[in-house]
């Protein structure tokens, strides 16, 4: 989406109530950007084990010297694009559905190659939460796709 586009779609007036897919597809949006900006920020202020307890070893064989570069990915595309695709929902937007979507399949990329990169690891069990969290985002997106006539993601 240009940045045009975003920020007619910022401006725009609801016109009608968001409806039930809407209003938790914005409520997951929106607990998933809080916790990737919070998650982000703290590795990338602490990107050698500083704040969280991540071992950088766990980084050998990939291509980060430590967890800053990934922190700023967490922080801008599931950060700051989940809540994007909040507002977009706030504000009904057409794209609103695609845009839950792809955040969605975003999560589940970044699951599977942290996963890849550092392992799974089930205590706490965060992987399988948000792994839980993708796929309900990425379904709402999809249902709510096509229950719109919102144009598909391609």
């Amino acid at each position: 989406m240009a940045s045009g586009e975003f920020a007619a779609a910022a401006r725009a007036r609801p016109t009608s109530r968001l409806g039930p897919l809407g209003a938790t597809a914005f409520a997951l949006e929106m607990f998933l950007g809080l916790g990737a900006i919070g998650g982000g920020i703290a590795l990338m202020m602490g990107p050698r084990r500083e704040i969280l307890p991540l071992p950088v070893s766990a980084l050998r064989g990939s291509p980060f010297a430590d967890y800053f570069v990934p922190g700023l990915v967490l922080f801008g595309v599931l950060g700051i694009g989940s809540f994007a695709a909040a507002i977009l929902a706030c504000r009904r937007h057409r794209l609103a559905p695609v845009s839950a979507f792809v955040v969605g399949c975003a999560l589940l990329i970044w699951l599977a190659v942290e996963i890849a990169v550092v392992g799974y690891s089930g205590h706490p069990p965060l992987q399988a939460v948000y792994l839980g969290l993708g796929v309900v985002i990425a379904s709402l997106g999809l249902v709510w796709t096509h229950r719109s006539g919102a144009p598909a993601a391609s």
